[in-house]
């Protein structure tokens, strides 16, 4: 109980839902008390069913059927029930004895009713409650065995008429519609159990075609068809093994399940899942199947990725490098892909040719996946070929020429002692594009980064007065000027103030008061502190309709 205050409340649930429960504390009823939970009906739209849990790993937490507490919120819905059990706090015990007591008389009764009574009893909930009366004749249905029963009954589950408004279940009646459903994997799991577990099998992968049509009809943003898959593939495992199914035939359904044959959208088996019951003969047939579909498309992904599954869970490092080399992407991407598998096996030499490999067949550099380029660069460094490294260095940079690209060029060069050399000749073609820049053709002004990089700062600053530079660049140039730059820096921090005074939003107004702190210390250093004074007290006067502008200039003493 420790953990249920009014303050933890308010802080799972927000001020706004707290707020709002207030309004709910006598739409609270049914309040049952266990062992660190307690259960209640909220009545606001709808009939809403409500757990607070009281002691759990996590401390207060609790679960509603709302839209809202669906999606995982602790809604106001909770916060009233928990409001009304703190109002009941000294209650609680005698709340929690009475429940238990209830419970116990309840269990007492019926073990007392006669055969007879309690079937009475029964049939008494089942004309009562639809649900009740569908689970009970699938279940009566899996131990006689009757298939037909069981057929029609499971496509009954999966129908969505009963939940749909227009056709498709909406997000609010998703769950209701899953829960029914759900019964279909008890039904299955039960015919196994009656030792009918071949025909457990058939319905399960008949409830999977269903379950794949039904998805497409149903919101199922919290994924509890999701978990209905997962029950179906369990099921599904249980009688094969239970049943013993023709390894061939079993291989054939799983590499069609694998390949989207029998796709359902949802029910991911993995094939290897079931090599106890394949055997020898049902794994070979397996692998032989997936061989025959991936040669017949070698680029098809589910092909591919189960042939690479099934080459990696036998070990079989040269029959995963087929896979991928049969559908090499033009970036070097697989490249890097096979020289990764091969490291792994401890074949470093041919990991390496095949990364070489990769940077050659790519035609154009500026596309090369960039984790290529630094896996090579590290195989050569580790093997001390520092020259080779910078040579792929260099050519990466010259066709990609980035801020990133420059920097990793300059790293290279360093390791091999030849940076002096190697910088003259990157920063000219960083010049040209800054030409081609200003003449409106080329953009990316990588220049003056280069030079920042490079703590070259007359250079940066020359080179952004004569090619440009944008706002990010001429900030962190006025920020890294020294103090004989005083005034250049306070020209730019007032060019980059002017444009941002005309908008409005916190955002910008923190900009703005950076600036000004900016502009503040420039002055200061320059011994025209009155200057800035006066230009504060304009802006204010031009600004005063701003308030949260002139709170924070109050705040930082502006």
């Amino acid at each position: 109980m420790g953990s249920l205050t009014e303050a933890n409340l308010r802080a799972l649930a927000g001020a706004r839902s707290y707020e709002r429960a207030l309004g709910y504390l006598e739409a609270v009823s049914g309040v049952e008390v266990g062992d660190g939970w307690v259960t209640a009906s909220v009545h606001g739209t709808e009939r809403y069913e409500v757990e607070l849990t009281l002691e759990g790993p996590g401390g207060l937490a609790g679960t509603c059927d709302c839209p809202y507490g669906l999606e995982g919120n602790f809604c106001k819905h909770l916060v009233a029930l928990g409001l009304r059990v703190l109002a009941q706090r000294e209650s609680l015990p005698r709340q929690r004895e009475a429940a238990q007591e209830r419970a116990q008389g309840l269990d007492r009764w019926l073990s007392a009713l006669s055969k007879d009574e309690l079937l009475a009893l029964l049939r008494e909930q089942i004309d009562e409650d639809r649900q009740v009366r569908r689970r009970l004749e699938l279940r009566a249905a899996s131990v006689r065995g009757d298939l037909a029963t069981l057929r029609s009954g499971i496509r009954d589950l999966f129908d969505v008429g009963s939940f749909a408004r227009y056709g498709y279940v909406e997000y609010a009646d998703a769950r209701a519609y899953a829960d029914q459903a759900g019964q279909a994997v008890s039904s299955i799991r039960a015919l196994t159990g009656s030792g009918r577990a071949a025909d457990a099998i058939t319905l399960a992968s008949e409830a999977m075609r269903l379950l794949a049509e039904a998805v497409e009809s149903v919101d199922d943003s919290d994924g509890w068809l999701s978990q209905i898959g997962a029950g179906l593939a369990d099921a599904h495992l249980d009688a094969c093994r239970a049943a013993r199914p023709d390894p061939e035939e079993l291989a054939r359904w799983l590499v069609g399940h694998a390949l989207g044959d029998l796709d359902d959208g949802l029910t991911d088996i993995d094939p290897l899942d079931y090599e106890d019951v394949l055997g020898e003969d049902g794994m070979a047939a397996l692998r032989k199947l997936a061989v025959e579909a991936w040669r017949g498309n070698r680029r098809g992904w589910a092909e591919k990725y189960l042939m690479e599954r099934l080459a990696k869970a036998g070990g079989d490092v040269d029959a995963v490098i087929a896979v991928h080399a049969a559908d090499l992407a033009s970036n070097g991407h697989t490249h890097l892909v096979i020289a990764r598998e091969l490291d792994t096996a401890q074949r470093s030499g041919e990991a390496l040719r095949w990364a070489e490999r990769g940077i050659r067949d790519t035609r154009d550099l500026a596309a090369v996946d960039t984790a290529l380029v630094d896996y090579l660069c590290d195989l050569y460094t580790q093997a001390d070929r520092l020259t080779d490294a910078l040579t792929v260095r260099r050519d990466h940079f010259r066709a990609r020429r980035t801020r990133l690209t420059y920097q990793q060029l300059r790293a290279a060069a360093q390791a091999a002692d030849c940076w002096p050399a190697e910088r003259g000749g990157a920063l000219a073609l960083l010049r040209d594009d800054a030409e081609r820049r200003r003449e409106g053709w080329y953009s990316g002004p990588v220049l003056v980064d280069a030079l920042l990089d490079d703590k070259d700062f007359d250079a940066a600053w020359q080179a952004s007065t004569e090619t440009g530079a944008d706002d990010r660049q001429w900030l962190t140039l006025a920020d890294q000027a020294p103090a004989d730059r005083s005034a250049d820096a306070l020209g730019v921090y007032l060019r980059l103030a002017e444009p941002l005074l005309k908008q409005t939003g916190n955002t910008v107004y923190e900009q703005i008061v950076s600036l000004l702190l900016r502009i503040r210390d420039c002055h200061r250093r320059l011994g025209t502190s009155h200057e800035f004074t006066a230009y504060v007290t304009a802006l204010r006067t031009a600004q005063k309709r701003k308030r949260n502008l002139m709170r924070l200039m109050n705040e930082h003493g502006l």
